[in-house]
């Protein structure tokens, strides 16, 4: 669809996609009305393929795989019940849903639920129990097991997605996707979990996902190590503990919305406050959605480094662009 037929302002998406740069596709009413770069070029989108877990995780909920989002994860991974003895052996508690919302406090001193730590070993811990253990893949099958029957050949994917972005032996469970189809992946969760008619994910789960934000009631983690299982690896970050930001009342089942933090500062303040999306590095890496404008963006090695809350958010000022493009 051309970009007038989608209400867009064509000089004013060039304007947003030179600010952005890299390369990137506008979608709105489902359709693609506006793209720059290499739409189809494969790449890692480093933590913006959280989203991707927690939608498999549902999925397993819906299939009978895990009897609920409390489960326990010891179920699974039974040397959790082994570590942390002076803590009480506090990993034993940990829980499908403090997994998805990074309030397992995995690696960290404080007791599961009790605080939020935006966490690569944890992440780890979550990605190999639930796809090597509940879904029962290896590294090297995750792809022609889970993520392609299940979800991205659903969506007609046409660039070959994978979770094995630097291959099996390096970070398994880092996405490389194509802007055009991370893209998708948006309009499943803004079509509440439908593609062409058919069910993907039950609506409730699609909602949930990306309307649930971790309370500010719950404090960030603080810096002192605990006990990890033995060979736990990392999904990204190498640091020990690992704890790389607050959830700014945004962070909802491994997508960032558009919450408030315990200041009053919305996380982007420009923008339509059902604003959700994905973003890796910060920034650069980035798939986002405005339901009520049915629109979807994806873009990568963009210019965005900087991640805070408030206008100060490079990102916050792509979205303003963006919006002033729409004029109906």
């Amino acid at each position: 669809m051309s970009p007038a037929a989608a209400g867009l302002d064509p000089d004013k998406l060039r304007r947003f996609s030179q600010f952005v740069g890299g390369r990137g596709c506008v979608v709105r009413f489902g359709r693609l009305v506006y793209s720059w770069g290499d739409v189809g070029r494969r790449a890692d989108v480093a933590s913006a393929a959280k989203p991707f877990y927690s939608f498999f995780l549902f999925k397993a909920l819906e299939d009978g795989r895990i009897a609920s989002l409390d489960e326990k994860v010891v179920r699974w991974e039974p040397r959790l019940a082994h570590i942390n003895a002076r803590l009480g052996y506090k990993d034993r508690n940990i829980t499908w849903r403090h997994l998805a919302n990074q309030t397992a406090c995995y690696g960290l001193q404080e007791r599961p639920g009790t605080a939020f730590a935006y966490n690569d070993w944890q992440m780890a811990l979550f990605w190999d129990t639930l796809f090597l253990k509940v879904y029962g893949a290896a590294y090297e099958t995750v792809d022609a097991q889970v993520f392609r029957p299940l979800l991205t050949d659903r969506l007609g994917c046409e660039d070959s997605p994978t979770m094995l972005a630097f291959g099996p032996k390096d970070r398994p469970g880092r996405v490389a996707i194509s802007v055009r189809d991370f893209a998708r992946f948006g309009l499943l969760f803004l079509r509440d979990g439908l593609w062409r008619g058919q069910r993907v994910i039950r609506a409730e789960h699609a909602r949930l996902a990306v309307t649930s934000p971790v309370p500010n009631s719950i404090p960030r983690a603080g810096q002192t190590a605990a006990e990890m299982i033995p060979g736990q690896r990392s999904i990204g970050s190498r640091r020990i503990p690992d704890n790389q930001t607050d959830h700014f009342g945004s962070y909802s089942w491994l997508w960032w919305i558009n919450g408030v933090d315990r200041r009053g500062v919305r996380m982007f303040p420009d923008a339509p406050t059902d604003l959700y999306g994905a973003f890796g590095h910060g920034g650069p890496r980035a798939m986002w959605v405005i339901p009520s404008l049915d629109l979807a963006v994806s873009y990568n090695d963009a210019r965005m480094r900087q991640w805070t809350s408030g206008r100060g958010n490079p990102t916050n000022q792509a979205i303003s662009l963006l919006l002033s493009a729409v004029s109906e």
